[in-house]
């Protein structure tokens, strides 16, 4: 039952990453600014969600999630009664970094992953991407949402009707997770304090390998924003129209919650380090795909295999952090790859608008967001040999 209210959660906390995607041709008309101003907004918030995460990480790691909850509760709210009323592609932009982002979306995403990673144990694969899928319903329902009602009463209307829903919807569902984990109880004083004695994770101090964590979640997400922020655009570039894009990012994140459950089935036999590895090499291939198939029917294709191939990317995260570090520093660490995944996002967003308004073409976008995947497969195959050395033990820590 937990495990349900924070899918249903993470759906509603997550809307706003998927509402810029689908008003950015509308808002980017509106304001007469270029594609590159555009993505701003998303970028800001990714950067906001990412830094935000470490401070919600850290509350929920005193205090348990509910807290972090109620405060996205007034971030989101807020956030979407302030963008729709801003004057300004600044203003929007800035609503949505602070509010949105920092003190709105943060507090559904890395405080409930690592919470569900101390909830259990023997399933903690499947149960973390669960928890993770709720980011994927949330870019499966909403554009097509939010797309009709902003065909139909503008997007300053529609932004109005979400901070309405977020405050009536997140306070009450909040009220459901006040609970702690047992897994803190479980553990030893000291061990909950910080690290065993000894304790390095790849063979690497705690925060070396918190540092090279946080490399490969930017790469690996720079590569996954190109397809993701700007898949929209692309199609009205095309000349097959938003909503076409809006249905293809509807379909690439639907089937992306297929491939976060199963990766987390995989990740309880193969262990979080592998998993990632796994995904960052299929994402590759998907975005290869986009390079020479700019059909219709090909982008539908292409759409829901990038979705099928690079979904339990960012939940691997949560669980390589579960097994190689503290419990009780679970939320903050897990915040802050979460940070450096979201701050990819941003910047594969912003890139992604920017090489298009240099090039007037998103195929160099593509050849980017290739470059940046094969950064995040050279340092998680790094990880796993340093894993597999006969020094360090098994890959999988008891």
């Amino acid at each position: 039952m937990r495990l349900l209210l924070t899918l249903v959660v993470m759906t509603i906390g997550s809307a706003a990453m998927y509402v810029i995607p689908v008003v950015l041709p509308t808002v980017q008309a509106e304001f007469g600014v270029a594609r590159a101003d555009a993505s701003l907004p998303y970028t800001a918030m990714m950067i906001g969600f990412g830094l935000g995460g470490i401070w919600m990480g850290r509350l929920a790691d005193r205090h348990g999630v509910m807290w972090p909850l109620l405060i996205g509760a007034v971030g989101l709210s807020c956030g979407f009664l302030a963008a729709g009323r801003a004057d300004s592609i600044e203003a929007f932009s800035l609503w949505h970094g602070l509010l949105l982002g920092f003190f709105g979306s943060s507090a559904s995403f890395a405080p409930l992953l690592a919470d569900t990673s101390l909830w259990f144990v023997r399933r903690r694969g499947i149960a973390v991407a669960v928890c993770a899928s709720g980011n994927y319903v949330a870019g499966t329902i909403w554009p097509p949402i939010v797309q009709h009602f902003v065909a139909d009463q503008g997007w300053r209307a529609t932004y109005l009707g979400m901070a309405a829903f977020c405050a009536f919807s997140l306070p009450l569902l909040a009220q459901f997770l006040r609970a702690r984990p047992p897994a803190l109880q479980a553990q030893p004083a000291a061990l909950q304090r910080g690290a065993a004695p000894g304790q390095r994770p790849f063979g690497l101090s705690l925060n070396q390998a918190q540092v090279l964590l946080c490399i490969a979640g930017t790469a690996c997400c720079v590569a996954m924003a190109m397809p993701q922020v700007h898949i929209v655009a692309y199609c009205a570039d095309l000349g097959f129209g938003a909503a076409r894009g809006a249905q293809m990012l509807s379909l690439m994140l639907g089937l992306g919650i297929v491939s976060r459950l199963a990766s987390g089935a995989i990740c309880d036999r193969i262990g979080g380090l592998r998993t990632l590895l796994l995904g960052s090499s299929l994402q590759g291939v998907a975005l290869l795909l986009f390079l020479p198939f700019d059909g219709m029917v090909s982008l539908y294709v292409i759409s829901g295999l990038f979705g099928l191939f690079q979904g339990g990317i960012v939940p691997s995260y949560a669980i390589i952090v579960r097994e190689h570090f503290p419990p009780a520093q679970a939320g903050a660490r897990v915040g802050t790859v979460m940070m450096f995944t979201l701050f990819g996002m941003a910047l594969g967003g912003w890139m992604s608008g920017k090489v298009f308004d240099l090039t007037g073409s998103y195929h160099a976008a593509f050849v980017n967001g290739v470059a940046w995947n094969l950064l995040n497969l050279s340092i998680a195959g790094f990880l796993l040999w340093r894993t597999l050395g006969p020094r360090l033990g098994p890959a999988r820590p008891a």
